[in-house]
């Protein structure tokens, strides 16, 4: 049958069962909007306050559900506000089609009002980019668009779409989708056999999991291969809840702000097996003396990742899901007791550990997790809060921490909550952000209540940059160069004035209170938590040093 180009765009969104989409119209996009408007019962649609904040919300909800968080924005500034958004999902990568309207093909390269490059502005932070010229490729390249968003390795891909061609016809055939599969065919027998023979061999593993873990949905294969191996656990941001942080193995984040457990344990290991992470500059410290006792076995779905930060001994590419049922498959039954329990008594002798006088963020995020049973998606900003949020609450299902850790982007929590509780209206979502943070995107609290989204935000408030005070007491002399915020800024009145419920809380027992409200009212709720601005987060890698140089507040005070 024959469509307009905005009929076909909607048309196939609903092949590739795109149930929400988070957008802005404009001018450039309006034949789109159009042809949404007609099915509105089929694909609903959420207005942000800002095209950030859409762009944030399709990866919030591609991460929260395990599919593609799709986006829509206009041309010119509609289109280089999703920039921030698009390059957090490809430092991360999450499966995301960002769908941009763009002026008229004879208009293009005129500088038209409104007219942007976008293609080429987002080709560095896609995995693919498209201009659509011609009606008749539209759908194809739809098509293309989801099955490269999903395929290997995850990330977003933007589709650009010329106004004309949104008015224009062409013959449209509907076509069935086949649900995507990982395809296990490319993973080398010998490497899989390799794999096996390191792990047999080695007196102290240790094993390291990242995101990878968590977009192939390995966790069931992880835990039954974590057995088999008997060895310790660690995991970067990315890979929390793909092996359940209450189990008795897992030793806590490794890294800048990992545990000194998992720090000293991976550095004196003999075998790193590395299970989808990049060897990100946060996890190694220095990278000439990371895991510099142990042999390193990388498995990862990008052949690129291997030998780019950190050179291993061997590797496997492939699918995690699909490469640890061959290694399960082979792997006999290992056992290394004295080696657990010596990481064991790591744990035991050096816990993690926050002042307790006082509302502090460990506390928050500690009694989150009581309250909502562990059983929460936690999204987060970026900053102390954020590592206080991986630190203290017990992950045990994958994505149930949302969090951007490559691009590392303030104000990303708040748009990826309201894309997180669209996509599972059954749990229970909190943001939890700084105050700094905060500030970035503060205008998604008027998306909620404009849409009803029931999403908790819990604002670390203290009244600093607090992340980047710390390393200014630490190594600046105390210089605080422009990161008090000292202004007259009233959160609660704030959220009440977009219409939430706003709540202040300056002590233990009035975030219980505060939280347990939230938690009944089913209601955009805001949080303002009073905290001390000289509150840390410990352990820390100063930078540049090795990892099992982790340091805390006793050790200053024990050199000093």
């Amino acid at each position: 049958m024959q469509l307009t180009g905005a009929e076909i765009v909607i048309e196939c969104l609903k092949e590739q069962g795109v149930d929400t989409v988070f957008g802005y119209p404009g001018g450039a996009i309006l034949n789109l909007y159009d042809a949404l408007y007609k099915h509105s019962g089929e694909i609903r649609h959420i207005l942000t306050s800002h095209e950030q904040g859409a762009a944030h919300a399709a990866d919030g909800y591609s991460r929260a559900t395990g599919k593609v968080g799709v986006c829509f924005a206009t041309s010119g500034p509609g289109a280089t506000n999703l920039v921030t958004g698009i390059a957090t999902a490809y430092m991360d990568s999450i499966p995301m089609v960002a769908i941009t309207c763009n002026v008229g093909v004879s208009l293009l390269g005129k500088d038209s009002f409104q007219e942007i490059d976008i293609a080429g502005i987002t080709m560095p932070i896609t995995k693919h980019n498209y201009i659509v010229k011609d009606v008749k490729k539209l759908a194809d390249t739809i098509r293309k668009s989801f099955e490269i968003a999903r395929r290997g390795r995850p990330g977003p891909v933007l589709i650009d779409i010329p106004k004309d061609i949104t008015a224009d016809k062409a013959e449209y055939i509907k076509e069935e989708i086949k649900p995507y599969q990982p395809d296990a065919s490319g993973i080398s027998e010998s490497e899989i056999d390799t794999a096996v023979a390191m792990i047999q061999k080695a007196k102290r593993p240790y094993i390291f999991v990242g995101g990878g873990a968590v977009s192939s949905g390995a966790s069931e294969e992880l835990i039954e291969f974590v057995n088999k191996v008997d060895a310790p656990v660690t995991d970067s941001l990315m890979g929390k809840g793909a092996f359940p942080g209450t189990d008795e193995r897992y030793t806590g984040m490794l890294g800048m702000h990992g545990t000194k457990a998992s720090n000293y344990g991976v550095s004196g290991c003999d075998l790193l097996i590395v299970l989808g992470a990049r060897f990100s500059d946060r996890v190694t410290g220095n990278t000439k003396t990371f895991a510099k006792k142990a042999k390193i076995l990388q498995f990862d779905t990008d052949a690129a990742e291997m030998n780019k930060n950190v050179m291993i001994k061997a590797g496997v590419v492939g699918d995690i899901k699909e490469a640890l049922k061959k290694v399960n498959a082979k792997l006999e039954q290992q056992s290394h007791t004295e080696w657990v329990e010596t990481v064991k008594k790591y744990k035991s002798s050096y816990p993690l550990k926050y002042r307790t006088e006082g509302l502090s963020g460990p506390f928050v995020v500690e009694e989150i997790y009581r309250q909502t049973g562990g059983g929460a998606v936690i999204v987060t900003e970026v900053g102390q809060h954020q590592m206080w949020a991986a630190q203290y609450y017990k992950y045990t299902k994958p994505r149930t921490l949302l969090t951007s850790g490559g691009l590392g982007t303030m104000g990303y929590g708040l748009g990826a909550s309201l894309g997180a509780k669209t996509g599972c209206p059954d749990k229970t979502v909190v943001n939890i952000a700084g105050d700094g943070c905060f500030r970035m995107n503060m205008n998604e609290i008027a998306t909620a209540v404009r849409h009803q989204i029931p999403i908790i935000e819990v604002v670390i408030n203290n009244h600093v940059l607090g992340m980047v005070r710390q390393w200014q007491n630490l190594f600046y002399e105390q210089r605080y160069s422009a990161t008090i915020l000292n202004d007259g800024v009233d959160f609660v009145k704030l959220a009440e004035a977009m219409g939430a419920v706003g709540i202040r809380a300056a002590t233990k027992e009035e975030f219980q209170e505060a939280f347990a409200h939230a938690l009944e009212l089913q209601k955009p709720v805001l949080i303002d938590c009073q905290i001390d601005c000289d509150d840390k987060v410990w352990p820390m890698v100063a930078p540049g040093a090795a990892i099992s140089d982790a340091f805390d507040e006793e050790d200053i005070k024990t050199k000093e």
